[in-house]
């Protein structure tokens, strides 16, 4: 056998070797998938792991319902025992840290168990297609030590930016700085108490980012909410509970009291934010319960 001859044979089984990889699999329970990485040897997750992952979600006309690679951040779940057969969470008992893979999930099974009809954007007895590249498998101890370290790590990156944007915006040394991080500028002092833990609040807001950007605004009619119940983010509900009935003012919102290292709608990840706040009214509410020790 000449080396052409050895290089053509090769290229056969490597081939083979990739349509057998790529092959449309089915489970005994129904789920169909396809496996395009998989290493033997890393870490597989059990039940109650923390797995993240990217996720390509499409319809039945490969239209795509849903990319993490576009939003910027991966899907973090806890692996749970499959809710059905043929499920998504079925696939995922098959994949390791590294691994990627295509499952389809019939859609009037999933919809059924979700209790709810079939979207516009999804044919009846369609498949859904959920395409994943599993980044990490962690037991929920080390996802918490991860989450503690990663949070600390960002609290000093926060400092650092709003310590240079009041420099830039000549706020250095004006209005309160907390212990949480959080700073508060009155604009126009208000009168009276402050609002307590359980205290029902009515409040105007434009939410902007710090280039100045806006991604929210009560468009001035007030939002009505129980300060201290978890309706909003901490930076409101400590920031509120500094201001008196009447009072504006501006909150430097560190990442950690807003919505932390996801990305939310319109708001990347690890996002210092900007709040402009009127508490317009408040009235007292009921006590709310003590926070359960740890």
């Amino acid at each position: 056998m000449n080396l052409k001859t050895v290089g053509y044979a090769m290229g056969i089984t490597i081939l083979a070797a990739a349509c057998n990889n790529y092959r449309t699999q089915v489970t005994d329970s129904g789920l169909k998938y396809q496996i395009f990485d998989h290493n033997d040897d890393a870490r597989k997750a059990k039940l109650g792991d923390i797995m993240s992952f990217h996720l390509v979600l499409k319809n039945g006309a490969d239209s795509t319902l849903r990319d993490t690679y576009k939003e910027g951040s991966p899907m973090k779940m806890v692996l749970q025992e499959p809710p059905f057969k043929g499920s998504f969470e079925e696939g995922l008992t098959l994949l390791a840290a590294g691994d990627s893979a295509r499952f389809l999930v019939n859609a009037d099974t999933l919809f059924a168990k979700m209790q709810q009809p079939l979207p516009p954007m999804i044919a009846k007895g369609s498949d859904i297609s959920f395409t994943v590249k599993i980044l990490d498998v962690q037991t929920s101890e080390e996802f918490q030590k991860g989450q503690t370290e990663a949070a600390a790590k960002q609290k000093e990156v926060d400092a650092k930016v709003i310590a240079d944007y009041m420099a830039k915006n000549n706020l250095t040394g004006k209005g309160t700085k907390t212990e949480s991080g959080l700073v508060y500028i009155v604009e126009k002092a208000g009168s009276g108490k402050s609002p307590a833990a359980g205290d029902k609040v009515q409040v105007n807001y434009v939410g902007k980012f710090l280039d100045g950007k806006e991604f929210d605004s009560s468009k001035g009619t007030p939002l009505d909410l129980q300060v201290g119940a978890g309706m909003v983010i901490p930076g409101w509900e400590e920031g509120i509970m500094l201001m008196k009935k009447g009072e504006k003012g501006l909150l430097i919102i560190p990442s950690g009291l807003a919505y932390g290292p996801e990305t939310y709608g319109p708001i990347p990840g690890n996002s210092v934010l900007q709040f402009e706040l009127e508490l317009v009214d408040f009235s007292k509410g009921a006590k709310l319960p003590a926070p359960a020790s740890k």
